[in-house]
């Protein structure tokens, strides 16, 4: 029932037991103390005009408003102390481990973000976990467990632009694992007024020699030495590469505006990068499978059988509540393509702690149908 050689790899995101207003960020608890700051000065001023006035209920009014703000005050500091100890860039009340992630477009929902990777021959999971962050660092892990779950040496992964990251792609060639990753459309021009016929893709990378040439004809080289960029988080190692031709290039102000010429790094996951990059190039038609392959499991999950929220709180119970729902859309599925007489034939075979629950659920769900079309039978002959 598995192929075992071709798997869409997807993420979708499941609301979490945690509202927006209960998920903050050091960007939002400033918002809020800016404007605690500002109605306190407002109602310093209405007090020291009332006051002049000897409007005593007025004033009694508005010195119960000041000690909620300095409540509010107190509330929102210790926010932002938690989040600066955490090391999170935004923390949930309600469900500590939920995070606002970016569901569709510009939209954001306090939520998590399951992983699945998705055997394309019937559409069965082979692989599933739970994760609290977007797509771009979850690669490599997915796929090394859908890997690992097979027992099989390799496959092709067919993955969304979401997930491109050279870190994550270089790791899963390491594990012999063939991706095939849309890559982002590359801009018109950049901050350094480099225009469309200069970008780097335009430049040709040379292995042998270590060098670049550019669209002039020009030879870009490296002194060897590693650099190391932050991102994310973590940081990567990268080499410059440049010409002492770019200072004469007639050209030059199509390539960059810096003065020392152009430059270019190159990270050392580009390797891995470049082949995935190509990959996707020439293989335009079976990419395309892979919408169509994950589309159909969440559509089903999240459409048909309404899971598109957890009431549970905590990254574990989250991640073990959807494993079970991708077990039983796996056993549903399987139902549907062999039949239970067969599944529990086969699962007769199956050597697992669970084997005797499993078999014992899919009889009863067998019979329960069974019985259900006898019923309905009996009360149309009645």
């Amino acid at each position: 029932m598995i192929g075992g050689e071709i798997i869409a790899i997807d993420g979708t995101k499941s609301r979490a037991h945690n509202s927006k207003k209960a998920n903050f960020n050091q960007k939002k608890i400033e918002k809020h103390l800016a404007y605690i700051e500002e109605k306190s000065q407002e109602y310093l001023d209405q007090l020291a005009e009332n006051d002049v006035q000897e409007n005593s209920e007025k004033i009694n009014n508005i010195q119960q408003k000041i000690e909620r703000l300095k409540t509010n005050r107190i509330r929102y500091e210790l926010l932002e102390e938690k989040l600066k100890v955490s090391g999170e860039p935004q923390i949930s009340m309600t469900d500590e481990d939920s995070r606002a992630l970016l569901v569709q477009g510009q939209v954001v929902e306090v939520s998590y973000n399951i992983q699945a990777a998705v055997d394309d021959k019937h559409k069965l999971v082979v692989a599933t976990h739970t994760i609290n962050r977007n797509d771009r660092n979850a690669l490599a892990a997915i796929a090394i467990e859908a890997k690992e779950n097979l027992g099989i040496e390799t496959f092709t992964a067919l993955v969304d632009k979401g997930y491109h990251n050279g870190r994550e792609i270089t790791q899963c060639k390491a594990e012999n694992i063939r991706t095939i990753v849309a890559y982002p459309t590359l801009v018109q021009t950049n901050e350094n007024g480099t225009t469309k016929g200069y970008l780097v893709a335009n430049f040709i990378y040379d292995k042998e020699s270590d060098t670049y040439q550019c669209p002039q004809s020009q030879t870009l080289e490296t002194t060897g030495s590693w650099h190391k960029k932050s991102r994310d988080g973590g940081g990567y190692l990268f080499k410059k590469y440049r010409s002492s031709a770019c200072k004469e290039c007639p050209v030059k102000s199509l390539c960059t505006s810096r003065t020392g010429g152009r430059e270019i790094d190159r990270s050392e996951f580009a390797e891995a990068v470049e082949e995935n990059n190509q990959r996707y190039r020439e293989n335009g038609q079976l990419y395309r499978k892979r919408q169509e392959i994950n589309e159909h499991i969440f559509g089903t999950i999240k459409r048909q059988w309404g899971y598109n929220h957890t009431n549970l709180t905590g990254l574990d119970k989250v991640n073990g509540e959807h494993s079970l729902i991708m077990l039983v859309y796996n056993i549903k599925r399987a139902m549907n393509i062999l039949g239970v007489p067969e599944l529990i034939a086969k699962l007769k075979s199956w050597k697992s702690p669970y084997k005797r629950k499993v078999l014992f659920l899919l009889k009863l769900a067998y019979f329960k149908a069974i019985m259900s079309k006898q019923n309905y039978w009996q009360k149309l002959a009645a």
